[in-house]
């Protein structure tokens, strides 16, 4: 498949979303955060993805006012975590983020998980946001299958899902899903936290490409269709490393093999709240 860092896709909603990006997951609330996010934006990154759970959205802001550039041009995602408190709740939480990403409305707006119960209230509202012109498109994030069909079940389909994806834990049946039901899939962790950056099998790949693993990586990411957002607190170098990605194709046995070899060894990296039962996601209604 051919990209480029600019390439987007069509939501089911026909708001475009760029393929590739920078996570912010673990990244510290801190200036060099700050100065992270200045670089990418920079460089080219074209969407920035955060959460309340990360507690850097402050820095996100901070860097689109520093590097003084037209809103439009920056891909916002962030994500609600709790729906314990329902609608109000959501209000709250919602407001906040707008606030630390000096903002007037979300671009993608996810919530972070299956779990709190009160999730069709919130959705709900969140669509109610999305009408106001607050909110572009609607997600969601760590749902599995049995959480997207009791959505649909209440008539909701949202634009994206972002799951952990990479070669050692691929989805496959919430990747089905979702392209079955027109969902985008946006994957994070695509390079695993690093844990299998030193895998024998990858850096013979590397080898064939010169390219690194982390390179490897994430084209198999972007080869599959996902969107990804490799994250990193390194520096300008490994940002610039993460985006050099788009002038090579993995050859169709290349994939097929890494494919099959990461489903031989399969292991996720962070949590897995898709096997959250209704208890979790509240009463369907």
């Amino acid at each position: 498949m051919s990209f480029t860092i600019a390439s987007r896709i069509r939501l089911n909603d026909g708001h475009l979303m760029p393929i590739f990006g920078l996570g912010l997951y673990q990244a510290a609330s801190s200036s060099k955060t700050t100065q992270i996010i200045i670089d990418a934006i920079r460089l080219g990154y074209p969407l920035i993805d955060t959460a309340e759970l990360y507690r850097n959205e402050t820095q996100v802001g901070e860097a689109i006012k520093n590097n003084n550039i037209n809103r439009e041009q920056i891909f916002i995602t962030t994500k609600l975590f709790r729906t314990n408190d329902g609608r109000q709740g959501l209000h709250k939480s919602f407001n906040n983020s707008l606030q630390q990403l000096n903002t007037n409305y979300i671009d993608l707006y996810l919530i972070h998980a299956p779990q709190g119960g009160h999730v069709l209230e919130v959705y709900k509202e969140m669509i109610q946001l999305q009408k106001e012109g607050k909110i572009r498109s609607i997600g969601v994030s760590n749902f599995g299958v049995q959480h997207l069909k009791w959505l649909k079940q209440a008539g909701f389909i949202p634009a994206v899902n972002q799951i952990e994806l990479h070669p050692w834990w691929q989805n496959e049946d919430i990747v089905d899903y979702c392209r079955i039901n027109n969902i985008a899939i946006m994957g994070y962790s695509p390079l695993g936290k690093g844990h299998f950056l030193n895998d024998s099998y990858l850096i013979k790949l590397s080898q064939k490409y010169n390219k690194t693993s982390a390179q490897i990586l994430i084209r198999w990411s972007i080869q599959n269709g996902f969107i990804t957002i490799p994250k990193t607190t390194s520096g300008i170098e490994r940002l610039q490393e993460n985006m050099n990605v788009f002038d090579f194709i993995l050859s169709d046995e290349d994939m097929k093999d890494l494919t099959n070899y990461g489903k031989k060894n399969s292991q996720n990296t962070g949590w897995d709240p898709t096997k959250n039962g209704k208890e979790k996601f509240g009463p369907i209604s």
